[in-house]
C-alpha cells in the first residue's frame, strides 16, 4: 500500500501523539534559551557572533535521528516499513558514533578546548550528545516492543528459544550443529589467554562458565555470514540466532557449567589519524588507516539489560570506556537484523514497490545507437532526478554510449562512492578497451568505502587507465563526468554534474539530481577541473561552475547578499535552498543579514542545521523544514529570485565548512527555463509536503507537519513518484506493464544503503 493509503487523521493535535510516536522533536537534548537581545532600531548591533543564535551541530545531527525513529514510531507507516526505520537508527548511530564521538574524544585527549560556534567545549558536548543517545536508545527498544507485537498480530513472529516446541528445538539444535558451530570461535579469558580483540560492532555473547572452582569469562562473537533471524520452517516465524547459540552452549564448551549469558556490543572510533604530509602515497597511507580503525580506542559499550555486574565491571576495565560510555539496553542490541524482514513477500505491510522510470527525453532513444542518445542530449540539455528516473537508463546509458561509440575521444570521471559490481567502472574499462583516453578519478579517502574503492583503483590500473587518487588537504566529492566526442563540426563536450554519486544502488534510495549538457562553458570548467585532478593546482576562474574552494563560498555568499541588496531597495528578493546539511557558521551569518534586510528565505535542510529561525530581528523571514521518507532527501538545488531574474543551481555541496573550504565540490546553474521548471517543482512540492515534513522552531525543536482538516495529504516523495510515472510515453513498454497493474523492477533495493551519509 501507498503512504497516502494509510490511515491519516487531519483532526490530531500537531503536538500529540501519533500512535505510539510523537509529532515534536526537540532538536538539542537540553533547554534552549530563545532570547536574543535584539535592538531593533539599529540591526547593525545585533551581535551575529552570539551563540546564542547557533544551534550545536552534533545535537542537531541527533535530532535529525529522531526524526528518522519517528518513521518506526508513526502507525500510519506499514510495519515492515517501520520494522526499516528501526534498523537505520542503527545503522545511522553507529556511524554516528564511529565518527562524531570519536572525533570529539580526540579531542578531549588532546585538551582541545575550543569553543563551537554555540559555545560548548568538547567535553560539554560529549555529555550532551550520551544524554541525548540514552534517551533515544531507550524509545527505540520501545518501539521495537510496539513492532514486535503488531507483527505477530499479522503473523510475522520473533520468538523466543522457550516459545518454540520440542520438536522446533531439535530441529535447530542440527541447525546449529550443522550450519552454526563451525563458525564459532570461543575466546577465554584466564591467566593463559589475553582478553580477546572485540572487533567493532560485531555483536558478542558474553559466557560466564564455572569448571567447578572458577568462573571464567569466555567471548563468542555472534556470525555475520548466518542469518540473525532463523526462520522457522514455512511460516513467518523466526528465533533469534543468539538465542540458538545460547541454548546449545553445552556443545561449545562441554563438561562445564553455563553459569550465565548476555550480550554485548563495541563501537570502535573511526576517526584514526592520518598525516598525509608525511604518508608515502595515498594508497599506503589509506591502507595503514584501515588497519587503525581495526584496534581504535573504544567509544560505546552496549550491554543487554540481563548483563551481570562482574560481566560489565570486566568489560569496562578491559575496553577501557569510562561508566559514561556503557549503555544497557532492551531489545535486540543491533536492529539491523530487521532488514531481512524486506523480503517477507507480504505487500500488505510494505511500501508500494516503486520502479525508477524511463526518462521521457530518452524513452525514444535506441540504447544500441550512441548517435540517439548524444543528440537528445545536443538539442536540449536533460535533467534527471534519482530515483524517480531509472539511473541505469540514464546516467548508465550516457557512459554506456561513450565507451562504445567509435566518434568519442575521451571520457573523464569523478568517482566519490560507486557500487560495489559497478556498471559505471565497467563502462569505463571498456572505453579503455576501445582505444579511448579514459582518465578517472577515484577519492580514496571517501569515508568507509575506502577499501571498495582501493579494489577499483587497483582494477582500473591494470587495465591502463589513468587513475588519479585524490590530493593532499583536500577531498574530491564533486559528482562529475566528462565526454569529449569529435562530430562534423568540431569536437563536442557532453558534461554530467550531480548531486549524487555514480552509484547504481543509492540511486534507487537517494533523491539526487543531474545536469547532460553540451554547454560549452561548462565543458570547459570541466576540463580545468579534471586537468587539476591530473595535475597539481585549481583554477582561481570558472565560467559558470561554482568550485569548491576555489570561487564558490565566494559566490554564494555573493548571490546572498545580492537578494539583500534588492530586499532593501524593495525589489523581488528570495531565496530557497534544499540540502543536507547547513553548519557553515559564515554561511548562517549571511542568511540572518539576508533575512533582516527582508529577504524570504525558504531552507529545505535533511538533517546537521545550525541556523535558528523565526528569531525576532534576526531570522523572523526564515523557513527551515526537513523532510524523512521513503527516500533519503540528497540532491541540493539553490534558487535566487534575483528581481524576478531567478537563478537556479544544483551540485554536490552542502554549505558546511567542510565542503566550502576542504572539499573539491561543483554547482552548475541550470539555465533551460523548462528545467528551471522541474526544480521549480520539486522544490515547491518540498515546502508543501504536509505528511513527511518537520518544521524547526527557533528553539531547534521541529514538529511534523500534518494536513489541515479537509486538506488533501501532500507526500512531496509521492507526488514527484506520480509525476514521473506520467511523464512516461503510453507506447512505452513500462507504460504497458504499469497498465496491467505490475511493477517493473530495476533491481531489487538494498536497503543497508538508506539514510547513510556520502561525508
Amino acid at each position: 500500500m501507498s503512504q497516502e493509503e494509510v490511515s491519516d487523521d487531519p483532526t490530531t493535535s500537531d503536538d500529540g501523539d501519533v500512535g505510539t510516536g510523537t509529532d515534536t522533536d526537540t532538536g538539542t537534548g537540553t533547554a534552549v534559551d530563545t532570547h536574543v537581545a535584539v535592538d531593533l532600531d539599529d540591526p547593525g548591533a545585533v551581535d551575529l557572533d552570539d551563540p546564542s543564535l547557533y544551534l550545536n551541530r552534533e545535537l542537531s545531527e541527533l535530532a535529525f535521528q529522531r526524526r528518522v525513529l519517528h518513521e518506526a514510531l508513526d502507525e500510519r507507516n506499514p510495519l515492515v516499513e517501520r520494522a526499516k526505520f528501526l534498523a537505520i537508527v542503527t545503522r545511522n548511530m553507529d556511524e554516528f558514533f564511529m565518527k562524531r564521538v570519536g572525533g570529539l574524544k580526540q579531542q578531549m585527549d588532546a585538551g582541545v578546548t575550543e569553543l563551537t560556534p554555540d559555545g560548548r567545549t568538547p567535553d560539554e558536548q560529549w555529555d550532551a550528545i550520551l544524554e541525548a543517545s540514552r534517551a533515544l536508545f531507550s524509545r527505540q527498544a520501545d518501539c521495537y516492543a510496539d513492532v514486535r507485537a503488531a507483527l505477530a498480530a499479522e503473523g510475522v513472529r520473533i520468538v523466543d528459544w522457550d516459545d518454540l516446541s520440542a520438536g522446533e528445538q531439535a530441529d535447530l539444535a542440527d541447525y546449529f550443529e550443522q550450519s552454526v558451530l563451525p563458525t564459532l570461535t570461543p575466546l577465554t579469558f584466564d591467566p593463559a589467554h589475553p582478553f580477546p580483540f572485540i572487533s567493532n560492532l560485531s555483536l558478542s555473547l558474553a559466557v560466564l562458565t564455572s569448571d567447578g572452582s572458577d568462573v571464567k569469562f569466555s567471548r563468542v562473537k555472534i556470525p555475520r555470514n548466518r542469518p540473525r533471524l532463523v526462520p522457522l520452517g514455512d511460516d513467518a516465524r523466526y528465533v533469534r540466532l543468539e538465542h540458538v547459540i545460547e541454548a546449545n552452549l553445552d556443545r561449545l564448551f562441554p563438561n562445564v557449567e553455563v553459569v550465565d549469558t548476555s550480550l554485548f556490543r563495541v563501537t570502535r572510533n573511526a576517526e584514526v589519524r592520518r598525516n598525509e604530509e608525511v604518508a608515502e602515497g595515498l594508497i599506503d597511507m589509506i591502507e595503514d588507516v584501515l588497519r587503525q580503525r581495526r584496534f581504535a580506542t573504544v567509544v560505546r559499550l552496549e550491554v543487554s539489560a540481563d548483563t551481570p555486574d562482574r560481566v560489565r565491571d570486566l568489560l569496562v576495565e578491559q575496553l577501557g570506556v569510562s561508566e559514561r560510555e556503557v549503555f544497557t539496553l532492551d531489545g535486540l542490541l543491533d536492529y539491523t537484523a530487521l532488514f531481512s524482514l524486506a523480503d517477507l513477500g507480504r505487500s500488505e505491510l510494505t511500501l508500494e514497490p516503486w520502479s525508477p522510470q524511463v526518462h521521457p527525453r530518452f524513452a525514444g532513444v535506441d540504447p544500441e545507437d550512441p548517435d540517439e542518445l548524444f543528440a537528445e542530449i545536443r538539442e536540449r540539455d536533460v535533467l534527471v532526478h534519482h530515483p524517480y528516473h531509472s539511473f541505469s537508463t540514464t546516467v548508465q546509458s550516457f557512459l554506456d554510449a561513450a565507451a562504445s561509440d567509435p566518434d568519442v575521444l575521451a571520457i573523464k570521471a569523478a568517482i566519490y562512492r560507486t557500487a560495489s559490481d559497478s556498471k559505471v567502472i565497467e563502462s569505463l574499462i571498456e572505453a579503455a578497451k576501445n582505444g579511448k583516453q579514459v582518465a578517472v578519478m577515484v577519492e580514496l579517502k571517501a569515508r568507509f568505502d575506502e577499501e571498495n574503492n582501493l579494489r577499483w583503483v587497483k582494477r582500473l590500473e591494470e587495465e591502463g587507465i589513468h587513475v588519479a587518487y585524490g590530493t593532499i588537504g583536500l577531498k574530491t566529492h564533486s559528482k562529475t563526468a566528462l565526454v569529449v566526442r569529435e562530430e562534423d563540426d568540431g569536437v563536442q563536450l557532453y558534461s554530467h554534474v550531480a548531486t549524487g554519486n555514480y552509484h547504481s544502488e543509492t540511486a534507487k534510495t537517494y533523491t539526487d539530481l543531474g545536469l547532460l549538457t553540451t554547454d560549452r562553458d561548462i565543458g570547459q570548467d570541466l576540463v580545468k577541473l579534471f586537468n587539476f585532478f591530473t595535475g597539481h593546482s585549481l583554477h582561481e576562474s570558472y565560467r559558470k561552475l561554482l568550485v569548491a574552494p576555489e570561487n564558490m563560498r565566494r559566490e554564494f555568499t555573493r548571490l546572498v547578499r545580492r537578494e539583500a541588496d534588492h530586499a532593501r531597495q524593495g525589489k523581488e528578493a528570495k531565496v530557497v535552498v534544499k540540502m543536507n546539511s547547513l553548519e557553515d557558521p559564515e554561511m548562517v551569518e549571511e542568511l540572518y543579514r539576508a533575512s533582516m534586510a527582508g529577504v524570504d528565505i525558504d531552507l529545505v535542510v535533511r538533517g546537521i542545521c545550525r541556523l535558528r529561525p523565526g528569531l525576532a530581528g534576526v531570522s523572523e523571514t526564515i523557513d527551515v523544514s526537513s523532510i524523512v521518507g521513503r527516500f533519503l532527501e540528497h540532491s541540493r538545488v539553490f534558487y535566487f529570485a534575483n528581481d524576478g531574474d531567478p537563478e537556479y543551481y544544483i551540485g554536490s555541496a552542502d554549505w558546511m565548512t567542510r565542503n566550502l573550504d576542504r572539499r573539491v565540490e561543483a554547482v552548475t546553474p541550470v539555465e533551460d527555463p523548462d528545467l528551471r521548471e522541474e526544480l521549480q517543482f520539486v522544490l515547491d512540492a518540498a515546502r508543501e509536503d504536509n505528511r513527511k515534513r518537520w518544521a524547526m522552531a527557533a528553539d531547534g525543536s521541529y514538529e511534523q507537519v500534518r494536513p489541515a482538516e479537509g486538506e488533501p495529504v501532500r507526500s512531496s516523495h509521492q507526488q514527484l513518484m506520480e509525476r514521473a510515472r506520467a511523464a512516461v510515453p503510453d507506447d512505452h513498454p513500462t507504460s504497458v506493464i504499469q497498465a496491467h497493474g505490475g511493477a517493473k523492477r530495476e533491481s531489487s533495493v538494498d536497503f543497508t544503503d538508506v539514510f547513510t551519509d556520502d561525508s
